[in-house]
């Protein structure tokens, strides 16, 4: 049997469940994550370019596999130290604290507050000089009140749903964007290590080269003082010794410009660790580089992909936001406390008061604008698709490129090396032959300036080269530990909640 106060009970339930069961509709479109078809990189890195891959290389540290201790200490400390990474960061937790504040409009506010006030009554009033013709009528008097107050707007048509979903894809954006950003980082820092490294090298053989050319310029001095030689052979060989000593200070600066690009990615000031990257190492071979890379793997570990695909989402939620204000809002308030014109009766049940009411708010008429929003909605979300797919054919745009310049530049080093080579033995043998006076020494100088020059080229070559192995990484998105892979229909979405 039902009694009434079950009966009660369950209305009461039924009351509250009503509007439960209306914020389950929500306005607007539903996101559908976008197609992105991309056929096979066209360019590879042919097998013979890089050395063969003794296990599968983690692109997520992928600085290791060039076996240089000192730049994985670079990189480390670019990670740790890089002040571009910790305003990323702090610009996430921005995000974060709003996607917070927006899921937080869901739920009820709750207020606590006291009042005490001293009041002065006008005996002017049609109520007042009524009441003061009443025995005991005081015209000052005081009020005091506390309680706590609640208020709430029912989420009718979805509208603060979208808009606490689109806040959750904007820090997902955020995150994707800090990811991006030490992405970015640590390739910069081993760019600027490698470039450090190839700047020393080429200074080795500057300063190599001005050492062979000032026992060039002895030897001519002792055949001319034997009688077999010439004032132009002299002032020749002067010149050329100048020649050698003139690209040292160019050298030097690319250098130190490096060194310093490095500190400030370190978050250092310049010259703070330039003595201890001033050991002089030879330029690291470059590590195996993954053939078997696909779109739909740069479509996964792309930060700037991700965080494109997630403005999408964020930008299909504001469309059902701005939709949702064509309809009615519902908001519940109520309020319970106590309130009394004097203190010591204050908090007696005498001074117990209670109000809940509720408001419906319609923009029924705006002279459109509500038509605007909507159509400011869909034009942003229309702009965000645009610049997801913008963004991946950049992507694309950017492994493919970095995958021809590391292969080109590959066959360049083995040609510039047959080159230095075949060039030592021609300036040797030009050396010899004048020595024994049957060339004129401008055959020697022109041998040894060709020698320079590719020696050169060779070591700005090999820096290249293995700077081009890290543009490789950077384009295919390593240097982070994305989301274990799930199925290929969701790879655009990877990192994101769910827009729809």
């Amino acid at each position: 049997m039902i009694t009434n106060r079950r009966l009660n009970r369950l209305a009461g339930m039924s009351v509250m469940l009503i509007p439960l069961a209306l914020s389950a509709c929500m306005v607007g479109p539903n996101y559908e994550k976008p197609a992105t078809a991309l056929a096979p990189f066209h360019n590879a890195v042919p097998a013979s370019a890089t050395p063969a891959a003794t296990a599968p290389l983690a692109l997520d540290s992928w600085w290791t596999a060039f076996h240089d201790p000192m730049l994985a200490t670079v990189v480390q400390r670019a990670l740790d130290q890089n002040l571009d990474l910790a305003a990323a960061y702090a610009r996430v937790q921005q995000a974060r604290a709003v996607a917070k504040g927006a899921g937080a409009q869901l739920l009820p506010t709750i207020d606590v507050g006291g009042s005490a006030t001293a009041n002065r009554a006008s005996l002017q009033t049609p109520i007042t000089s009524l009441s003061s013709q009443v025995p005991g009528f005081r015209r000052n008097y005081e009020e005091y009140s506390v309680g706590p107050s609640a208020s709430w707007e029912i989420d009718l048509f979805g509208g603060l749903r979208r808009g606490a979903r689109a806040a959750s894809d904007e820090e997902s954006a955020a995150e994707a964007d800090r990811v991006g950003t030490r992405i970015t980082v640590v390739a910069d820092a081993a760019d600027a290590y490698l470039q450090i490294r190839g700047y020393q090298a080429r200074l080795a053989v500057a300063l190599d080269q001005v050492a062979n050319d000032e026992r060039l310029l002895k030897l001519v001095r002792d055949r001319y003082a034997a009688g077999s030689g010439n004032g132009q052979e002299i002032a020749e060989a002067e010149a050329l010794l100048r020649q050698a000593r003139s690209s040292i200070p160019t050298l030097r600066i690319g250098l130190e410009v490096q060194l310093n690009r490095l500190d400030v990615l370190m978050g250092a000031q310049p010259g703070t660790y330039a003595q201890e990257l001033s050991t002089v190492q030879s330029i690291p071979g470059i590590p195996a580089i993954p053939s078997d890379r696909q779109p739909t793997d740069m479509l996964r570990r792309r930060p700037d992909i991700i965080a494109a695909e997630r403005r999408l989402a964020a930008s299909n939620e504001r469309i059902g936001a701005a939709i949702s204000d064509y309809y009615p809002k519902i908001s519940l308030s109520g309020a319970l406390g106590f309130d009394s014109i004097s203190a010591s009766n204050l908090f007696t049940k005498g001074a117990f008061a209670a109000t809940g009411g509720g408001l419906i708010r319609w923009r029924l008429f705006d002279f459109g604008k509500v038509d605007a929003e909507v159509k400011q909605a869909r034009g942003a979300n229309a702009e965000a698709l645009a610049v997801y797919r913008q963004t991946v054919l950049h992507a694309a745009e950017d492994v493919e490129n970095a995958l021809v310049t590391l292969s080109q530049t590959q066959v360049r080093v083995s040609e510039v090396q047959a080159q230095v080579a075949a060039l030592t033995k021609a300036r040797d043998l030009a050396q010899q032959s004048y020595k024994a006076g049957s060339i004129p020494l401008t055959d020697v100088i022109n041998a040894d300036q060709q020698l320079l020059v590719a020696r050169d080229v060779l070591d700005s070559e090999r820096a290249g080269t293995a700077r081009s192995a890290v543009a490789v990484f950077r384009a295919f998105g390593g240097g982070w530990s994305p989301p274990t892979r799930q199925a290929e229909a969701d790879v655009p979405t990877l990192m994101a909640k769910s827009g729809g």
